[in-house]
């Protein structure tokens, strides 16, 4: 009986910054690019939070 792809359980996606490209598929770099898209979208996302969060501070000391 063979074995099919879809029924391992996947590799979770994960980059390393400067990583060889060379050795992967189209599919695993659209991965990738979404994989990071969704990271910078967090982080400025938290970026955002924080400096709403600095700002509030500012004006309440300043006052």
């Amino acid at each position: 009986m063979p074995t099919e792809d879809d029924d391992r359980p996947r590799k979770k996606i994960s980059h390393e910054i400067g990583q060889d490209l060379s050795l992967l598929s189209v599919e695993e770099l659209t991965e990738r690019v979404a994989l990071l898209n969704a990271e910078i979208a967090r982080l400025e996302e938290a970026a955002t939070k924080k400096r709403a969060s600095r700002d509030a501070a500012d004006s309440f000391f300043k006052k």
